[in-house]
């Protein structure tokens, strides 16, 4: 069944490799992205199925505009994908306040902003599923990511509390969780890496930052078939919560999961009955 596809970040990357693979599987596509040319070009020109529209999701005004845009094109948004986003890279201690902010503020607020855009279009409808792109870092810190893993757990935070408010309304609700991926994240004009420098980090924030630009464009995973894999996703009448992409993903999360349990059995006996004496 032909459904419309609200996407963020379409110029390139993912974004553009969903919005090209829903196009061809012939539903309807609103592609939006901070340059609308670069967008039209991504995706090969305008088509009758295909609306364009600029969107940058960290102004909530434009994410208004484009929802309404969409409404007036295409009468619905069956599929929110949120998956524009940036990599701020580097130690904490040498990412600048400003660079912490810039993070969350695209990572964070602008699914936020955009999800606060349609949702109204879905309780309206009555149905409605979200998916929004967190990543391996949503679920493990690691070093180097203090910024990027912050955001995505933020990310998860929110998902996860959302699924429960909109469900009542017929809207589902989905966190994908991708390992490395060949989509354009490493890119110069996605990654940015920290601008303060601190001695005792310097040797290696040099290695690790080569190491970084070493990996861009030889990542595993296809993002063509993660897009095939995420139209499956949205096809579904019970979507999961979580959706874990890549074998490096899996392996991660599986053994995050036996840490946590780890974790509760070795607080069990210091952390439990900790109530007061008359609630227990």
């Amino acid at each position: 069944m032909s459904k419309v596809f609200f996407v963020t970040g379409a110029g390139r990357g993912l974004g553009a490799d969903i919005a090209r693979h829903a196009l061809q599987a012939g539903h309807r596509v609103v592609a939006t992205g901070r340059r609308p040319g670069r967008v039209v070009e991504a995706l090969g020109g305008e088509q009758d199925n295909l609306l364009v529209t600029a969107l940058d999701i960290t102004d909530p005004a434009t994410a208004r505009a484009a929802v309404e845009a969409a409404v007036e094109r295409f009468g619905r948004i069956d599929v929110l994908v949120n998956n524009a986003a940036n990599f701020y890279a580097g130690y904490f201690e040498e990412l600048s306040e400003d660079q912490m902010r810039a993070q969350i503020e695209t990572n964070l607020f602008g699914p936020m902003n955009v999800t606060r855009a349609v949702l109204p279009v879905m309780r309206e409808q009555r149905s409605g599923h979200v998916i929004t792109i967190s990543s391996l870092a949503g679920q493990v810190g690691g070093e180097f990511t203090a910024a990027y893993a912050t955001s995505k757990f933020g990310v998860e935070g929110f998902m996860e509390s959302l699924r429960h408010e909109v469900e009542p309304f017929g809207i589902r609700t989905t966190i994908v969780e991708p390992g490395f991926f060949r989509t354009e994240l490493l890119v110069d004009a996605s990654t940015t890496y920290a601008e303060l420098s601190v001695e005792d980090y310097a040797e290696r924030t040099a290695a690790t930052k080569k190491a970084w630009e070493s990996m861009n464009g030889q990542q595993a995973g296809d993002p063509a078939k993660l897009a095939d894999a995420l139209l499956e996703v949205a096809a579904l009448d019970e979507p999961p919560l979580r959706f874990i992409a890549g074998d490096d993903c899996l392996a991660a999360v599986e053994a995050k999961a036996k840490e946590l349990l780890a974790q509760v059995e070795a607080s069990r006996e210091l952390g439990s009955g900790l109530a007061h004496a008359d609630a227990a």
